[in-house]
């Protein structure tokens, strides 16, 4: 599943003014539920605070992956935001977090929320995209940024 299908471009948040992890995960769920109605923001802030309470999404090099699964949606929903102040998000290497992708899955669909993951994983490795994300301007630049990043990969 490309991001193209998931990543929907109201919900790249260029500049999130956030000064802690709750506050990122609070301006992700308002972002993905003014497009999807539908879903409970408390319900869904609920799940990703306690999938944060498991262990830390902040997997380093800058970059968080806060992922849940949540019931009522039929195929994964992406988010992506931008801290660029940075944010300490408890991240594996213990330096503050940059870029994040918000990760939403259908509650019973193990193996998309699975694809979906390491395709976001898979495409973060390269330093060059990081950066790119770190010093794109725009709303447009970082939604095609990411986009035809994900659009090279196989």
């Amino acid at each position: 599943m490309k991001l193209k299908e998931i990543l929907k471009y109201g919900n790249v948040i260029p500049d999130m003014k956030a000064a802690n992890k709750r506050a990122v995960l609070e301006k992700l769920v308002e972002s993905v539920t003014e497009i999807h109605p539908d879903i409970d923001s408390e319900k869904l802030l609920k799940i990703l605070l306690e999938r944060e309470q498991l262990g830390t999404t902040g997997i380093g090099d800058s970059v968080a992956i806060p992922h849940g699964k949540i019931s009522g949606i039929t195929q994964p929903i992406v988010a992506f935001g931008r801290c660029i102040n940075g944010v300490d998000f408890d991240a594996m290497d213990g330096k503050l977090v940059y870029i994040f992708f918000l990760l939403i899955a259908p509650e019973q669909e193990s193996s998309q929320h699975l694809q979906v993951l390491v395709r976001i994983a898979k495409i973060l490795k390269n330093s060059a995209f990081r950066d790119e994300l770190i010093k794109s301007k725009s709303r447009d630049e970082l939604y095609k940024i990411i986009i035809d990043t994900d659009e090279g990969e196989s």
